[in-house]
């Protein structure tokens, strides 16, 4: 049985060649993830180059405040694709459609709450982070902007994975693209105040970004109406709490990993503006693998859940092998790169030689952990896809917790890059812990 999208070719994903259906799904979602990737590098790119070190270390410690709320939007996604491809795996298209917009709905309501709390919260966070006054003040501006998009962040989430769930990659790397192509204009407008714009600095690179989001979620929103895949006539409040629930444990993971660097931040910080800037480029450029693997994950995480639906768990175990080798293939080539010219990297997007130096630093020490990552997200993907996310949580929020302490310990020792070497050492670990539950076959008695 295959899961078709109106208007858009037919993808086969519960028979035919395995490469193929993992390819045909996987490129475009990987494309997606590298678009999404772009969409967060032209702000630092703009930010660092037009606004200096500071407002680079502003954009970056805000940004993993940001996180959470990517995360909530992440807990969107994966449960709505469990839930959604396992309905298209059964034939039961109009269910998908209906569990779809119940979702989206949702999904604004659950963004608006989120804008309010983070928005009297934005001085507690930077008080716990220990920032220099400057880039305080910097980041207090761009992060209590960029919270009024939450309801559009958020909302675009579902839509993405109405998209997916169906097997369509295709539209959401459009929509993405578009965004890349928005943002990349805006920002320089909006930060200097070109033509009529006005000159809102870091607060514009925001501004930018969240008019952005509206844009392509109302786009998405008329493709998915045009096919069919979104039905707001009916509500499922049931599935939508099974989104939730097969959710919330990726969101929790995800949130506590935000709590993690933001420790790291405050250790970072006594190491100077130049570290905390490079803490944000680092980690932004150590995206690139990153975003590649998301891809994967996200293309494995349909076809298991679909696969689990249409009664083949072993095609749903295989899809998930493969998905992982072809993701750690890709992370090879950013890994060499972090080795060979890091330098070159960092000075994309700061002029700072003290940026330049701690950013490298952190490079070359994390491109260990390149590879071991790619496969820890392909497999963490595809366990959500099966709707199993609770082991995955926990053996993945464990490791990181112990960033802290390991990096405040090895910092004493080694300076700034024991905070990178710590990092490293533990996605190490987090991707091993990966294959093992993968391994072990128990996802394949989830519910979704």
């Amino acid at each position: 049985m295959t899961a078709a999208v109106a208007g858009a070719p037919t993808t086969d994903l519960v028979s035919g060649p395995l490469p193929r259906a993992i390819m045909r799904v996987a490129l475009p979602a990987v494309g997606s993830a590298l678009l999404q990737l772009a969409f967060l590098l032209i702000d630092i790119f703009w930010v660092g180059r037009i606004l200096g070190s500071s407002a680079l270390a502003a954009i970056s410690t805000a940004g993993f405040a940001v996180w959470m709320l990517l995360a909530l939007g992440e807990m969107i996604g994966v449960g709505l694709t469990a839930v959604a491809a396992r309905r298209h795996g059964e034939g039961a298209h109009g269910l998908a459609a209906v569990a779809a917009g119940t979702t989206l709905v949702l999904a604004i309501g659950i963004g608006v709450v989120v804008a309010v709390v983070g928005w009297l919260l934005v001085p507690v966070l930077f008080a716990a982070m220990h920032t220099p006054p400057e880039v305080t003040e910097l980041g207090r501006r761009w992060l209590s902007t960029y919270l009024v998009g939450t309801p559009l962040v958020l909302g675009f989430f579902a839509a993405e994975a109405a998209f997916r769930a169906s097997g369509d990659t295709r539209t959401p790397l459009a929509l993405l693209l578009l965004s890349v192509l928005v943002t990349l204009v805006a920002d320089p407008v909006l930060i200097l105040g070109l033509g009529p714009a006005p000159a809102m600095g870091i607060a514009g690179a925001a501004v930018a970004a969240v008019g952005t989001r509206a844009l392509v979620l109302a786009f998405g929103y008329g493709v998915l109406a045009r096919r069919r895949l979104l039905r707001f006539a009916v509500r499922d409040w049931h599935a939508a709490l099974a989104v939730l629930r097969i959710g919330a444990p990726t969101a929790a993971t995800g949130i506590f990993f935000s709590l993690v660097y933001i420790g790291l931040t405050r250790i970072t910080t006594r190491f100077g503006t130049p570290a905390l800037a490079a803490l944000g480029v680092g980690h932004k450029l150590e995206g690139l693998a990153y975003q590649v693997a998301v891809g994967f994950g996200l293309a494995s995480a349909a076809i298991v859940g679909q696969n689990l639906g249409a009664g083949r768990p072993d095609r749903a175990r295989s899809a998930g092998w493969l998905s992982a080798k072809y993701a750690c293939a890709a992370a090879a080539v950013p890994a060499l790169a972090f080795v060979v010219v890091p330098e070159a990297l960092v000075g994309i997007f700061s002029r700072d030689p003290g940026v330049i130096a701690a950013g490298a630093s952190y490079l070359r020490i994390i491109a260990a952990a390149e590879i071991t990552m790619a496969l820890e997200i392909v497999l963490e993907g595809s366990l959500g896809g099966a709707g199993f996310t609770v082991e995955p949580m926990v053996w993945s929020g464990s490791l990181t917790a112990a960033r802290i302490p390991l990096g405040a310990w090895l910092a004493g020792v080694f300076g700034v890059a024991g905070i990178w070497w710590a990092i490293s050492l533990t996605a190490l670990g987090r991707g091993f812990a990966m294959a093992a539950l993968w391994r072990s076959g128990r996802w394949q008695r989830a519910r979704a």
